[in-house]
C-alpha cells in the first residue's frame, strides 16, 4: 500500500501525522481492487495508471493491448526455446519416420481441435498421442466429449514401434514452421520429439508424461452403428452457423437430415442426404459438433449414429483417414448422455 500511495497509483484518503498510519475510505476499494488485478497481469504502473484514469473504450483497448503483449512474449519464448533445445548435441534421439511437412501440419491442427484447454489434474488432455506402428503413424487427441484420430502414410515407413504424448501447445506453435518444411523427419528424445525440418528451423516439443486415456479399448466397445447418413459438408456446416441456439438435434430420417432446435419457432432446415437404418434424433452442443464436421476431409460428411446416448462417428463420406467421435448430450439437462 505504501509503495502505491509513493507513485500516485492510491493516495490514502488521510494520513495520521504522528504514526503515518493510512486510511482510506470505502469508495476507493473499487480502484485498490483493479490495482491488484492489473498487476497481477503483470502490467507496468505507467499503463496500469493509464488504465485507471482511462475511459472505459480507452482502458478496454490498453488491456488488449498489453494481454498481446504478453502472448507475443510468450510465443517467442516458446520458440526460443525450442530452437535451443533441439540444438542441445547431447541429447540422444532416434528417427522414427518422415511426414510429408504440409501433411503433418494438417493433420496436426484437425487433430488438434479435439484437445482441451490446460486442465492442471489432467494436462494430457491437452495432448497429441503420435503412435508409429508398422507403415503407418496415428495422431489422437480427446477432450471428453470428442475423440479425433488420424492415421497418416510417412514418406519413409516408421523405424520402430514407438508412441509418445505431445504437448499440444508446442506442437501448435511448430505448425507453421512445420507446413513451410517438405519434409519433416520426427526424431524420439528421452523427454519429447524433436522436428527436423528440410526447409527450416529444428522444432523440439516436449512430450508429457501422464497416460493418455485408453482410446483404443474405448473405439473397440462401441455399440453396432443403427444409422448411416451421408450430407453434404457445406451445407451442414452453414446449417450449425445459422442455428440459433447452442444445443441442436440431428433428426435423420428417409428424407434427409434435420437441423433441430429445442424452440419450436426455430424447427430448422432439411439437408438433402443419403440414410440407411432406423429413423433417429441426436442432440449435441453446438461447441463439440461444429468442430467435428468443420475438421472433416471432403465434400461430404458421413454420421455414424448407434442411438441418441451413444458417440456418433463424424468421418468423409470417401476416405477413412480422420474419424471423429461426438458425444451427445441429454436435452434436459445439457450434461453427456454417456460420459466416458
Amino acid at each position: 500500500m505504501r509503495f502505491y500511495a509513493d507513485s500516485g497509483l492510491l493516495r490514502p484518503a488521510e494520513v495520521d501525522p504522528v504514526s503515518g498510519y493510512r486510511y482510506y475510505c470505502a469508495g476507493q476499494v473499487a480502484r485498490a481492487t483493479a490495482l491488484r488485478r492489473l498487476r497481477a497481469m503483470g502490467m507496468p504502473l505507467t499503463v496500469v495508471a493509464a488504465v485507471l484514469d482511462a475511459g472505459p473504450a480507452e482502458a478496454s483497448r490498453l488491456i488488449d493491448e498489453h494481454v498481446g503483449t504478453v502472448l507475443a512474449d510468450a510465443v517467442a519464448a516458446q520458440r526460443r526455446a525450442a530452437v535451443v533445445k533441439s540444438s542441445l548435441a547431447d541429447v540422444p534421439s532416434v528417427l522414427i519416420a518422415a511426414v510429408k511437412g504440409p501433411v503433418l501440419a494438417d493433420a496436426v491442427e484437425q487433430i488438434l481441435t479435439a484437445t482441451a484447454p490446460r486442465e492442471p489434474e489432467m494436462p494430457v488432455l491437452g495432448g497429441l498421442r503420435m503412435e508409429a506402428a508398422q507403415e503407418a503413424i496415428t495422431l489422437t487427441a480427446t477432450d471428453r466429449y470428442r475423440l479425433s484420430t488420424r492415421t497418416l502414410v510417412p514418406a519413409e515407413p516408421p523405424t520402430k514401434t514407438w508412441a509418445a504424448t505431445v504437448d499440444g501447445d508446442e506442437l501448435r506453435a511448430a505448425a507453421a514452421g512445420i507446413r513451410r518444411s517438405a519434409l519433416v523427419r520426427i526424431e524420439a528424445t528421452p523427454h519429447g520429439i524433436r522436428l527436423r525440418m528440410a526447409d527450416g528451423e529444428d522444432q523440439y516439443c516436449r512430450s508429457l508424461s501422464e497416460p493418455f486415456p485408453d482410446y483404443r479399448l474405448m473405439l473397440a466397445s462401441l455399440g453396432e452403428v443403427t444409422t448411416r447418413v451421408t450430407v453434404p459438408k457445406d451445407q451442414l456446416l452453414r446449417a450449425l452457423e445459422e442455428h440459433p441456439g447452442e444445443r441442436l438435434a440431428l433428426h435423420v430420417t428417409d428424407h434427409g437430415v434435420q437441423a433441430v432446435s429445442a424452440d419450436v419457432e426455430h424447427p430448422g432446415m432439411t439437408l438433402p442426404a443419403i440414410a440407411t437404418g432406423r429413423t433417429v434424433r441426436v442432440w449435441f452442443d453446438l461447441t463439440t459438433l461444429y468442430p467435428a464436421v468443420s475438421t472433416a476431409i471432403g465434400p461430404d460428411v458421413m454420421l455414424e449414429v448407434r442411438g441418441p446416448d451413444q458417440p456418433v462417428t463424424v468421418r468423409s463420406a470417401d476416405r477413412g483417414d480422420l474419424t471423429t467421435l461426438a458425444m451427445p448430450v441429454n436435452p434436459d439437462d445439457g450434461k453427456e448422455a454417456n460420459p466416458r
